[in-house]
């Protein structure tokens, strides 16, 4: 992956892009869900959320809730638990099941030691001070209290990447465009243990790797183009490059039958 502008970490964490464009719906964040129904093996995230809180009784708290898929499990598998799902952004919450709220993630409306249990899914790399957030994550964690984050590794959807700059060279009449934006990339799997570790004595890893396979664009664009919020930052026509990478992804899969997306996310599991 090509190492990330300090512009594109600025805009990855901008507030009124967070909140204005990038998850003022679920939408976006959805179709970069959806891509993973194609993926060998299909992992079952809220089911590994689920497990990893078998021993946490109380009140959990998904810091970052997005769309709300996680708290919709817990709430299905762990009825008797109580649940309060935080995001930045108040349009995203819409459809999430309350009791939910506006939070910042540096700044948790929450006393000290107050709940059981924390989650930090897919978010963490959105918050400006990302050392302040798992202080905080830390601090409203009872003692034997558990946090779980999640992010992707550096080498996540490498072909993706590679896609992108391909099909924005093309657009731009040159062999190879500026790199796409990276959410992950101000903490990813490899960054991850060692920020989290500042605050928690065990932070364990579960890896998940894949190969996600289609047999049609349609999931890889509408992949691609879940970026539009940050349209601006990729100094390339955005849509004439979505619409290019189809064309060469559809090349693909007439030559080749699918077209491969190698992953590799993970969960870290933080204690003491």
């Amino acid at each position: 992956m090509t190492k990330p502008s300090a512009d594109h970490h600025a805009a990855v964490t901008d507030r009124a892009i967070l909140t204005g464009s990038a998850y003022n719906t679920g939408q976006d964040l959805s179709a970069r869900q959806s891509i993973y129904q194609w993926q060998t093996p299909r992992y079952d995230l809220p089911g590994i959320v689920v497990k990893q809180l078998e021993g946490t009784r109380g009140t959990v708290v998904d810091v970052g809730c997005g769309n709300g898929k996680f708290i919709e499990r817990l709430r299905r598998d762990r009825p008797e638990m109580r649940l309060l799902g935080l995001d930045v952004s108040l349009g995203i919450l819409a459809g999430v099941p309350r009791p939910v709220a506006v939070a910042d993630a540096a700044q948790l409306p929450l006393v000290s030691a107050s709940v059981d249990g924390a989650l930090a899914l897919h978010m963490l790399y959105h918050v400006e001070d990302i050392p302040a957030a798992i202080k905080e994550l830390a601090r409203v964690v009872k003692p034997g209290g558990v946090v779980i984050a999640s992010t992707n590794s550096a080498r996540d959807k490498a072909e993706l990447d590679h896609l992108w700059e391909r099909s924005a060279g093309d657009v731009l009449g040159v062999d190879k465009g500026p790199a796409r934006i990276s959410l992950s990339a101000r903490f990813s799997l490899e960054q991850a243990p060692e920020l989290l570790g500042a605050a928690f004595d065990k932070v364990e890893i579960i890896e998940l790797p894949g190969t996600i396979a289609v047999r049609s664009p349609e999931p890889v664009i509408a992949h691609m183009a879940s970026y539009r919020a940050w349209a601006g930052q990729h100094a390339v026509p955005f849509e004439e490059t979505v619409e290019r990478a189809r064309e060469i992804v559809s090349e693909h899969i007439e030559r080749k039958g699918a077209f491969e997306i190698g992953c590799l996310g993970g969960m870290l599991v933080c204690t003491g």
